[in-house]
């Protein structure tokens, strides 16, 4: 008796009393949809996706091998000692790319994986701040970070207590201090490294860092500055702390700095003089800078003058608590080119201009920014403003001292487009309008935290012109605008009625 075909095909082996295979499931329906991740659809077509997934593939294959000698391919040891790594399969330029497409903030875990991802991480790292001198001295820092652009070495170069739990900062420098109370100052000679090994680490770090970009140094001689100047040629911003006239030597050879700050003294911390021969100096050497910051610095009409003429194309110059003589803004007008003028926490801004027709002018100036100076004195800020009469933005910020009479002295500025004022008690809303209503170009206005400046004191006309400017920040009494946002809400009111309202 012949069998059908469905029952030849029930048994296939009629010897073996197994169950029948199963269907095959649809090649459809075996896969699992899921969307896809977003490291998939930046990795997507990229070479590195693909070595990721060949990497992924070798581990979970049961033929898969591990190297001959790990130890010796690698030369790290591996986390699991019972597995091999496969990381070994990635050249060092594809885990660049890889760590370089991590966020900084992960770049010290990762770097704790292994030796080599240690010496990997330490390529990617151009910024660092050092606060051990012995660091530099002993080579260390070159293996660990040999592509370094960046090198602050300042809290490095003094010996202060690091476990005293008094921090001080000031100026963008942080010291540790102890019990002594000093003088002149929390840093004196005694706390700092002897010059011959601050000139020692500084010329370490210019050797191994022909390509540094910017650094910044703490007491140092015109010997180091002149080891920097001769081999870092592509040096572009420098900051010095603490450094004399004769140490400004050194920087003679920097041919293509643009930014520098150069810091004399602060007050509570060191002492050191900067006066006319070291902005002599400074101005016949760089030659090429943009930006300039004197901070404590002594000069007078001589020094910046010396700035102009020699940097002619520097556009931003800050002063910040100076200890200039009278007569040094008459020397502004030789800086053709500059754009931004800063000045910042001075006691007085010049103790005797001299004649308003003597002084000249800065034909190019756009911003003036004069932030926590005194500005009582009526001669010195009529020559500030008579100097930047061709400024196009002024802002005033703490200003000391500034009234209405005082401030009428800006009407010369009659360029100005946009006027900031924070912080300015003794301004009222009539000092304010005597000048803004002579300044036919003024687009932007912005009064903030000046008490005396009333909104009942707005006239007409000053209310007209708010109505045409571009933007405007009102918020000159912050008292009002506390008073009106809690108008009944009963807060303020006298104790018993206020409690007897909250029973009720």
């Amino acid at each position: 008796m012949s069998q059908s075909p469905e029952e030849k095909t029930t048994n296939p082996n009629p010897d073996n009393n197994s169950k029948p295979p199963p269907k095959p499931i649809p090649t459809s329906l075996n896969r699992k949809t899921r969307t896809i991740s977003l490291p998939e659809l930046w990795f997507k077509g990229q070479a590195l996706k693909h070595v990721t997934l060949k990497m992924k593939s070798l581990s979970n294959s049961p033929l898969a091998s591990p190297p001959s000698d790990p130890e010796k391919n690698l030369g790290f040891q591996s986390l699991d000692p019972t597995r091999p790594d496969y990381s070994s399969l990635l050249s060092d330029e594809l885990l660049l790319q890889v760590f370089n497409k991590l966020p900084i903030s992960q770049y010290v875990s990762n770097s704790l994986v292994c030796k080599r991802w240690l010496l990997l991480h330490g390529r990617l790292v151009q910024s660092i701040k050092i606060t051990d001198f012995g660091f530099v001295n002993s080579g260390r820092i070159f293996t660990r970070f040999p592509n370094l652009e960046n090198i602050d070495i300042a809290l490095a170069c003094i010996k202060m207590p690091r476990n005293s739990g008094i921090l001080i900062t000031r100026n963008n420098l942080s010291v540790y201090v102890g019990t002594k109370l000093l003088s002149d100052g929390f840093i004196e000679e005694n706390d700092l490294l002897s010059l011959d090994l601050i000139d020692n680490g500084i010329e370490l770090i210019s050797k191994w860092y022909p390509n540094l970009r910017r650094i910044i140094v703490f007491g140092t001689s015109g010997n180091g500055l002149l080891s920097v100047s001769n081999k870092c040629e592509m040096l572009q911003e420098l900051e010095l702390h603490c450094c004399g006239d004769m140490s400004l030597k050194g920087i003679s050879g920097c041919r293509n700095l643009q930014v520098l700050k150069l810091i004399g003294r602060i007050d509570g911390f060191y002492n050191s003089v900067v006066s006319d021969i070291g902005l002599t100096i400074l101005a016949q050497g760089c030659r090429r800078l943009v930006k300039l910051e004197l901070c404590g610095c002594e000069g007078s009409y001589d020094g910046i003058k010396a700035i102009g003429q020699c940097c002619q194309m520097l556009e931003e110059l800050t002063i910040n608590d100076h200890r200039m003589d009278g007569g040094w803004l008459a020397a502004l007008s030789f800086c053709e080119n500059l754009k931004t003028l800063r000045l910042q926490s001075c006691k007085c801004i010049d103790a005797s201009p001299g004649l308003v027709e003597h002084l000249g002018s800065c034909p190019t100036l756009e911003e003036l920014h004069v932030q926590r100076c005194q500005m009582r004195d009526k001669q010195a800020v009529q020559a500030l403003f008579f100097v930047c009469e061709a400024v196009r933005e002024i802002v005033l910020q703490n200003c000391w001292g500034l009234e209405d009479e005082l401030f009428s002295t800006a009407s010369v500025c009659r360029r100005v487009r946009h006027l900031s004022l924070e912080g300015c008690s003794l301004l009222t809303a009539g000092g304010l309008e005597l000048v803004i209503l002579n300044w036919k170009e003024l687009q932007r206005l912005t009064v903030i935290s000046s008490n005396n400046v009333k909104d009942s004191e707005i006239t007409p006309d000053l209310a007209t012109l708010f109505s045409v400017l571009k933007e405007l920040k009102w918020r000159p009494d912050s008292k009002s605008l506390l008073s009106a946002g809690l108008a009944g809400t009963g807060v303020g009111n006298k104790g018993s009625r206020f409690f007897k309202g909250l029973k009720g």
